[in-house]
């Protein structure tokens, strides 16, 4: 790779959203340009609005390709240039379809190579089409046909500094989660979620709690339908594959005791079980969580926390979380680049770790001969 800084890919967010009013505040510290170049994915007018409305004038290097982002510089890559009605603080179709075209942007030019991690900052969801969060957005159009990333599957994982929560579900209504958790679905996201631990957040041999998905499923030993049916037997199966993974344990005694902390990750079932501890225990330390897409090629981080409607326009959104979203980017990144590192040029096996029959002979210890025990030789 080229010796220059890290670039960072920012979409703006739900124009009617704090994304704006994070990203000026962001860039209001000038030290941050030191550690990486950010490429913001918007609307030069867009952000002329919300700078009016916040007191800011934010000066960025407008630019149309991303090949023309310069370091040391905050540049804004205009995505389009027509004017969009803005409602601040009201979910709407424009808005979302706005957001929507930054993502789609920010993509192509992933597939160029034109920069290194993407950082989304929050949208609605029910205001883009057919949208159904940015993990699962992003996965889809990363397949590609005919290749090693026709099969990939993202999984959301949230991150703060002593806690780490993958979802087996993520965003499936409560009434469909039994039907949407099977085995083999708990063991794939499992596998990726110990695959992010050890090469994202380099974490060696990481434990990992699988909660239960029923009220006090596992306490005492008495286990519901699917604990007993599914969880279980997923468990069981992630150790036969080296894979350390322990429970199920009900969610309410294993955050409530605290016992998250004896673990490297939590693995929860859907989307309440994770998200609520998560935004409780992080809040309580005044620790700011991140959203981590993990299983795939392209680091993908965002803020924990949504669209914010009702802070929009007022100036109280703070941009720590943002900023954490940045920064851990960038730590995968470079946790990537030294794990893959020693991986790319592995030494040719031994003769003895190939286990060819036929080289045996190489590696046998010579039988003592009776001559040379000084017996006699019948003959």
């Amino acid at each position: 790779m080229e010796d220059r800084k890290i670039r960072v890919a920012i979409t703006h967010g739900d124009i009617n959203g704090v994304g704006y009013e994070v990203i000026f505040k962001l860039f209001e510290d000038p030290a941050v340009l030191e550690l990486f170049t950010p490429i913001i994915y918007g609307s030069p007018k867009v952000a002329a609005y919300h700078g009016k409305v916040l007191g800011y004038e934010p000066q960025f290097n407008i630019i149309n390709d991303a090949r023309d982002a310069k370091d040391g510089r905050v540049n804004l890559l205009t995505v389009f240039e027509e004017e969009v009605k803005i409602d601040l603080g009201i979910p709407t179709p424009e808005a979302g379809e706005a957001a929507q075209r930054a993502i789609d942007r920010a993509l192509a030019d992933y597939a160029e190579g034109l920069f290194d991690v993407l950082v989304t900052a929050p949208v609605a969801k029910n205001s883009i089409h057919g949208f159904d969060g940015h993990t699962s957005y992003i996965t889809q159009h990363l397949q590609m046909p005919d290749s090693d990333e026709q099969h990939l599957h993202g999984l959301t994982i949230l991150v703060s500094d002593n806690l780490r929560i993958a979802l087996v579900t993520n965003n499936v209504s409560l009434k469909d989660v039994p039907d949407a958790i099977t085995q083999q679905k708990i063991v794939d996201k499992a596998k990726i979620f110990h695959q992010s631990l050890c090469r994202d957040m380099r974490i060696s041999n990481p434990r990992i709690a699988v909660l239960a998905l029923n009220p006090r499923g596992g306490e005492d030993g008495v286990l519901g339908d699917e604990e007993l049916q599914i969880i279980s037997p997923a468990i069981k199966e992630l150790a036969v594959q080296s894979i350390q993974a322990f429970g199920p344990y009900p969610a309410d005694d294993f955050f409530g005791n605290g016992y998250y902390a004896q673990f490297d990750g939590v693995l929860a079932m859907y989307h309440d079980q994770g998200q609520t501890p998560f935004k409780a225990i992080t809040s309580i330390s005044d620790d700011k969580g991140v959203r981590v897409t993990a299983g795939l090629p392209l680091i993908r981080t965002a803020p924990a926390h949504g669209a914010c409607f009702n802070l929009a326009g007022h100036g109280k959104m703070e941009a720590d979380s943002m900023r954490h979203a940045i920064y851990e980017a960038i730590d995968i990144w470079r946790n990537r680049q030294n794990y893959d590192e020693p991986l790319a040029s592995p030494l040719p096996k031994l003769y003895h770790e190939k286990r060819d029959e036929s080289e045996k002979v190489r590696f046998n210890v010579p039988r003592e001969r009776k001559e040379d025990r000084g017996e006699k030789v019948e003959g």
